[in-house]
């Protein structure tokens, strides 16, 4: 990765660069699942779910001119017993694959959450997508199951491969 790149939290002046690079996976890919770009009153909420502690957070690889890629974390489903798995989701600008930000991203964001009471972290990655199945078992994720034709885009049906993460187990040590 470039020196001149850092990794920072996300910001809400982050949000329209972020969308940009979002949108393209929207229009080109089934690495999401939307078909439809999301209006700047939803981006201003999905940011509003991240902080800079706790699980839920959001980081941005960026230089001095713009935002190059990011990563979040997010809740696996909004009941209560899930709150301490969470769901990881990466994206780079087209332009930027292959250089290593995606993975200072995906380190940097586990880093941060393994002082957190997060217990896993799961990732859904529509297929095929060889580049992110690499990223994220080179970072522990393991794969658990596919979920076949769970997604139709672009005249097609899409497999999900979800893969997770252990963390150390947080409530075990400070029980201890």
């Amino acid at each position: 990765m470039d020196a001149r790149v850092r990794i920072s939290p996300g910001s809400l002046e982050d949000v329209e660069a972020i969308g940009e690079i979002y949108h393209h996976y929207i229009r080109t890919s089934p690495a999401t699942f939307e078909v439809e770009p999301r209006t700047e009153q939803a981006w201003r909420a999905w940011f509003d779910g991240f902080g800079e502690r706790g699980r839920y957070r959001l980081l941005v690889a960026r230089d001095a001119e713009r935002v190059f890629g990011y990563v979040s974390s997010s809740p696996v489903r909004p009941r209560a017993a899930y709150e301490t798995s969470v769901e990881t989701s990466v994206y780079l600008d087209a332009g930027s694959t292959g250089r290593g930000i995606g993975s200072a991203l995906l380190g940097a964001l586990l880093s941060e959450l393994e002082t957190e009471d997060v217990h896993r972290a799961c990732a859904g990655i529509g297929l095929p997508n060889p580049a992110s199945v690499r990223l994220h078992e080179r970072f522990g994720y393991r794969h658990v199951g596919t979920f076949t034709e769970q997604g139709r885009k672009f005249g097609r049906y899409w497999d999900v491969a979800w893969y997770e993460r252990a963390f150390p187990d947080r409530a075990a040590e400070e029980a201890s």
